[in-house]
Parts: C-alpha cells; structure tokens; sequence
C-alpha cells in the first residue's frame, strides 16, 4: 500500500515511525489528506491518549538533536515552529544558556581550525555562530578567547 492511498491514521503512524512530532506538527502535515468522515482532531487525541504523541519527547528530541550543534536562540525558534508550550520552551532554554560558552566554542573549533586574523575572517566567523543561534556576546567570548589563546 502507498503512501497515496494510506488512511489518515496510517499517514499519522508512519510520520511518528519516523521521528517524534508535537501535536501541532501533525495538525499541519495532516490536513491536506482529510476526507470526508475523517475527524483529525479525534484522531490527535486518540494518538496523544495512547502517548504516541508526547509534547515532552518532542523537546527531549529536539534538544538531543541540536543543542551540541546549535545556539538557544535557534532552538527556542526550533521549539516554537513545533507548536510546544512556552512554558516547557522557556525551560529548555534556560537549560541550554548554562553551557552556551561550551558549545559555541565547539562549534567554533570543528569549523575553524583557526583565529581570524582579519576583518573579513572575524566577520565570516561571527557570522557563522550568530546564524547557529549563539548570541553575540557569546560569539564575541568564544572569539575573544580564540586570539588569546593564539596569542599565548
């Protein structure tokens, strides 16, 4: 049987097989393929009830997935495009800001093998991390400490 001619539920299982997806996710990839005396909502219920639906694995997920490769900033955005609650969003960040530095810097290191030494490569390199989500005061540490360490 084909993806095509899968039921609702079907559809909704194989997505789950592949990765977690929050609620909202689902709602979203789900829609296009309602048909008539198909109830999505019910159906999302159904799925939550028996916990093939778990907000809470989804942003265990996520986190697992980008946070050696990522900076809070792109995670929340991450988080929030899933459709999770702000409050659980709100507290992974807050977990993640403890060991920002951390991961900057390796972020950094598996990049460059290298200290800018000049303009255009400092700014190659912060944009780099600004874009992988780090904040800039961070980027501006992680660099900081790069010259002096290159210095020493």
């Amino acid at each position: 049987m084909g993806f095509d001619t899968l039921s609702l539920k079907g559809r909704a299982l194989r997505l789950l097989s592949q990765r977690e997806h929050s609620r909202a996710e689902l709602m979203t990839k789900l829609a296009a393929h309602v048909q008539d005396g198909d109830d999505l909502a019910a159906l999302l219920d159904e799925l939550q009830a028996k916990d093939f639906i778990n907000e809470t694995r989804v942003l265990e997920s996520v986190l697992h997935r980008r946070a050696s490769c990522m900076g809070a900033a792109r995670i929340r955005q991450e988080l929030q495009a899933k459709g999770l609650a702000g409050e659980a969003i709100q507290d992974a960040v807050a977990q993640l800001q403890a060991s920002e530095l951390d991961r900057a810097r390796g972020v950094w290191a598996r990049k460059f093998t290298a200290p800018p030494q000049t303009p255009q490569e400092n700014a190659k390199q912060t944009r780099f991390l600004l874009t992988r989500g780090f904040s800039g005061d961070v980027v501006r540490r992680v660099l900081r400490s790069a010259v002096n360490d290159d210095d020493a």
